[in-house]
């Protein structure tokens, strides 16, 4: 059982399922549950979250998922392949990070240890 304040559950904005689907299962590998025409949950390893259609995108300002690469050059490579705007890359003391908007909006970052 988890202990209070355990970070359990991400749920972020989706306006296109299906594009939401296609770019992360192909660029980070997720496989994901559909519930319904307007829900997407998604399986990260043993993370699990979930898409809604029924939310809003919060255009600056909003709250940053961060996720993890081994080769982050590699990784920026994939997202820019899969049709994401990359946004900003920077450093930082102990590594770097790049952002990136997903296909509904979402701002993402990825990141990696120096």
């Amino acid at each position: 059982m988890p202990q209070d304040g355990f970070l359990d559950y991400i749920e972020l904005p989706a306006s296109d399922l299906p594009a939401t689907k296609a770019f992360y299962g192909s660029v980070f590998g997720w496989t994901f549950v559909d519930y319904g025409p307007s829900y997407l949950e998604f399986h990260s390893g043993d993370r699990v979250g979930g898409f809604n259609a029924e939310r809003k995108v919060v255009s600056r300002g909003g709250a940053l998922v961060v996720l993890y690469a081994a080769d982050l050059d590699a990784m920026e490579a994939k997202v820019r392949a899969a049709g994401a705007e990359i946004m900003e890359r920077l450093a930082f003391p102990g590594g770097r990070r790049f952002h990136f908007r997903d296909p509904n909006g979402n701002e993402i970052a990825v990141w990696t240890k120096a």
